[in-house]
Parts: structure tokens; C-alpha cells; sequence
């Protein structure tokens, strides 16, 4: 699964990623598919974007650090971006408000360069 996930370059539901193995002959079940896509983002080493319709997609990181992602709502390229002020932002809202072990997600989304063009 993770040389799968190594060799793709776009963002993919468990159930695109468990049809790709099962065409590589990979004998795994989709609840696995889901149990290891759910560790390895708690672990970091995936990112998850959680679009409308509510069926979360994956990508191996290619940061090795915290960040978000700016997503075009067309084609759904991603890019990885850092954003300081968001992280002193939510550093100080959950320091207002006493909160502890915070997280948080941001993605961005428009249209990128290239689906503006066409």
C-alpha cells in the first residue's frame, strides 16, 4: 500500500487507492485500506483533504512539517502551503479560550492557474 501511495502524485479516497491495488493484484481488504490510511495520518505521513462531499482523499506528505493545502475546485491540484499567521492565530484562540493539544486543519480552495486559462 505504501509503494502505491508513493507512486501517486494526486490525492485519493480509500476506495480509488483500494481499487488500484486490487488491480495490482494486492490481496487487502478495503476496511484495511481504511485502518492504514487512518493510522498514517495520525501518524503525519499523509495529508487529508476533507472536500463537500464528505469522502476524505489522501496523499503521501511531501512536507515533512505542519502545513495546508491550497485546492483547485476544478482539476484538484494541491498545493502544500505554510501559513505562520493561521498558526498564531489559532495559537492565541485556543490560548484565550484555555484550550489544550490543539489542531487544526485549513485548505483553501479556487481555481488554479491553469483551469483559469480554459
Amino acid at each position: 500500500m505504501n509503494r502505491a501511495l508513493d507512486e501517486l502524485t494526486d490525492f485519493v479516497s480509500a476506495q480509488e487507492l483500494f481499487a488500484v491495488l486490487k488491480e495490482r493484484g494486492e490481496q487487502v481488504s478495503l476496511a484495511t485500506v481504511y485502518r492504514v490510511l487512518q493510522q498514517q495520518q495520525q501518524d503525519g505521513l499523509v495529508d487529508v483533504l476533507n472536500p463537500d462531499d464528505g469522502e476524505s482523499l489522501f496523499r503521501r506528505c511531501e512536507a515533512q512539517t505542519h502545513h495546508h493545502h491550497l485546492v483547485c475546485r476544478r482539476c484538484g491540484r494541491a498545493v502544500e502551503i505554510e501559513a505562520p499567521a493561521v498558526e498564531q492565530w489559532a495559537a492565541r484562540i485556543a490560548s484565550e479560550h484555555e484550550f489544550t493539544e490543539v489542531e487544526h486543519t485549513v485548505e483553501i480552495y479556487g481555481i488554479c492557474p491553469d483551469c483559469s486559462r480554459s
